[in-house]
């Protein structure tokens, strides 16, 4: 790892997009990264990116950024049907990979890029941003700690309404569209945050629109022990967004647990405990800290990470394949 003078790891983006956007300006609030490279399919798209968020190098090929032995990290931040590829990329140039959820469009395909970083001994990790925000840290201190009992019932939502764009990537079952890899991934990931990715039993239904993806859906988990999960989303569908853990002494409730601002603890016959985040105050959106937990497994050796692992990804890619085949929707692609 070729670490800058100030020991801090350099970082490359592999797309231009908006959610490379969000990473490249928060990336400045990371303590142990910075932003050092720009890939794009031309030059010309990978330099005014790199201008604008004071990269000092541009290239115009993801496999060249993958060559570049100054990077040390790269966030892959593409649409999910090229995911596959372009983590294949940055791992033959042996850089540790940081990739936009859903990590993939199935669990075969993530068995590859798996078995890919395992093969080449680097780091691979699914970018789900909201692990990371301080008061879903705080949810998981007090699961740790029982504060709310034996935990019964898990419910989250994510859905809005993207508007009627039939060639736009939310709509375009040539482009993975639909609710469930775009939306859905969180609160079926929040879920397996509470109970684990394998649940006994799954149950779901789903409104498949006129482009052939689905536009919203529900899905019903059964872990076993009266352990349920109760999870919507949609991209039509405006919905509260939020989450909340139900247990045998109290529940937890997240306010649109996506971007978790806050979180507040409820125990029977006590005060409830709010935590909030400022990180908005200090001019942080909350993506520095996935990438930080990155720098840190490369400074501890680390080839994935503890916060969401390996195994746990594969498991959520395998139960929406489930619920993909429930529904009998497969991309053009497949």
């Amino acid at each position: 790892m070729s670490e800058a003078a100030n020991g801090k790891i350099k970082w490359g983006i592999l797309g231009t997009g908006w959610i490379a956007e969000q990473f490249a300006s928060d990336l400045k609030h990371a303590s142990n990264g910075e932003l050092y490279a720009i890939g794009s399919r031309t030059l010309e798209s990978a330099s005014t990116f790199a201008e604008k968020f004071g990269a000092p190098v541009s290239h115009g090929s993801y496999e060249e950024l993958a060559a570049d032995p100054n990077v040390d990290a790269i966030y892959v931040a593409t649409p999910h049907p090229f995911h596959k590829e372009n983590v294949l990329t940055a791992l033959a140039g042996g850089k540790a990979v940081l990739c936009e959820k859903p990590f993939t469009v199935s669990a075969h395909e993530l068995e590859t890029l798996i078995e890919a970083a395992r093969d080449k001994k680097l780091f691979l990790m699914e970018a789900m941003w909201s692990r990371f925000l301080s008061p879903i840290v705080q949810v998981r201190k007090w699961l740790e700690e029982e504060k709310i009992g034996e935990v019964r019932v898990v419910k989250a939502e994510f859905g809005f309404d993207a508007g009627w764009n039939p060639e736009g990537r939310l709509l375009n079952p040539e482009l993975g569209g639909g609710a469930l890899l775009d939306a859905g991934i969180y609160p079926v990931s929040f879920a397996s945050m509470v109970f684990g990715p394998n649940p006994e039993n799954i149950w779901t239904t789903a409104h498949i629109g006129e482009t052939g993806v689905d536009e919203h859906f529900t899905i019903m988990l059964d872990y076993g022990d009266g352990k349920t999960a109760s999870l919507h989303g949609g991209v039509r569908l405006e919905l509260p967004n939020d989450a909340f853990i139900h247990g045998t002494k109290g529940y937890i409730h997240i306010p649109q647990f996506l971007f978790a601002k806050e979180a507040t603890l409820h125990v029977s016959g006590e005060e409830p405990v709010r935590v909030t985040d400022d990180r908005e105050d200090r001019g942080i959106k909350g993506y520095a800290y996935e990438a930080e937990e990155v720098g840190r497994a490369l400074a501890e050796g680390r080839r994935e990470s503890s916060v969401i692992t390996l195994a746990e990804s594969m498991g959520i890619m395998r139960l929406m394949d489930n619920v993909r085949g429930q529904w009998g929707l497969k991309y053009p692609f497949e």
